[in-house]
């Protein structure tokens, strides 16, 4: 951002970062918004590589406030975005000093600052709210709480998420802005395009062909993905992922389409539509900013199984407490 800032200096190139950054901050609806033409690379693909961040989506709700009903997201103002800004700036600074069990400096959160780019994620349906659950989706929920009955948290590693194990943060929570950690690299070459996400240091090769996916017996935590551009938008499809991470307890039949859109200069929209008939009742879509940022934001190593202590200490913690308890009930007077 400051070396944007940098290169901008003067009238008419103030103007010009002007206009991207209010276009970045509020976008218009894509039907209305003027079309923006990214370069192209050595062999004549939409160049949109570079090191990205979300952070400034941190705290966007994903469906629209109660206090929005009624409303689209075209509707809402710039005036009333910068309100909504303040309102969610304030509230997390103050979320900040009343947590005790962290007590970190402000200055260490990226979400800090933040200006969100709209007022909530959902972009379809456009009543803003994720579709109702189908009745297999709710079958499911429910035998996955009747199996936990009777377990804590850290009864063993195997109840704790796969994030929580520093395996795999699956798609699309990878993109998702988090306390930290929300920096992104896109690479191209001929024919592929590569994704490497800061948070657990994961990775997502994705080929520019019309190839069929996998064989559905193949499966994992990122799934098969298939890309192509239309126009300067990229669309990668993503199925065969393992039903254990899918997003928001769907099943093994999801199937997600990302699409990378290049808006203005240094800014990408991601949106992404989830389809799974057993899941929902429609497919939904939601989207966001990318922001560029130069070098000294691009991903940092990850060490996440090196310094995953959180892990060691919330087993043991565990482990203390059922000795403890034990001890207690040993000494406790027969009756």
């Amino acid at each position: 951002m400051t070396k944007r800032f940098s290169y901008w200096l003067g009238v008419a190139a103030v103007l010009v970062g002007v206009s991207a950054f209010v276009e970045a901050q509020a976008p218009a609806p894509t039907g209305s918004r003027p079309a923006y033409t990214p370069p192209r690379t050595p062999w004549g693909d939409p160049d949109i590589q570079g090191a990205f961040t979300n952070s400034d989506e941190s705290q966007t709700p994903m469906e629209r406030p109660k206090e929005l009903e009624g409303r689209r997201l075209e509707d809402i103002t710039p005036e009333e975005l910068a309100k909504l800004n303040d309102q969610r700036n304030q509230a997390r600074t103050k979320a900040d000093e009343i947590r005790w069990e962290l007590r970190s400096p402000l200055h260490w959160f990226e979400n800090i600052g933040f200006r969100n780019s709209r007022a909530w994620l959902i972009t379809d349906p456009p009543d803003g709210r994720v579709p109702p659950l189908t009745p297999q989706a709710r079958q499911r929920a429910a035998a996955r709480a009747e199996a936990r009955k009777g377990r804590g948290e850290a009864d063993s590693y195997e109840d704790r998420s796969l994030f929580d194990r520093c395996i795999s943060r699956g798609i699309p929570g990878s993109m998702m802005p988090a306390i930290y950690g929300n920096s992104y690299d896109i690479t191209q070459g001929p024919g592929h395009v590569a994704i490497r996400y800061e948070m657990i240091n994961e990775a997502r090769v994705i080929p520019l062909s019309a190839a069929p996916h996998v064989g559905p017996t193949i499966r994992s935590y990122l799934g098969d993905a298939r890309g192509h551009f239309e126009g300067n938008t990229l669309v990668v499809e993503t199925t065969n992922m393992l039903d254990r991470i899918a997003y928001r307890g769907a099943s093994a039949r999801l199937r997600l389409v990302e699409r990378f859109t290049p808006v203005a200069p240094g800014v990408l929209e991601w949106a992404i539509t989830l389809d799974d008939p057993d899941t929902w009742a429609r497919p939904w879509t939601f989207a966001m900013n990318l922001k560029q940022v130069d070098a000294s934001e691009s991903p940092f190593e990850y060490a996440c199984h090196e310094g995953n202590y959180a892990m060691f200490n919330l087993l043991s913690i565990a482990r203390a407490e059922e000795a403890q308890a034990a001890k207690g009930a040993a000494a406790a007077p027969a009756r």
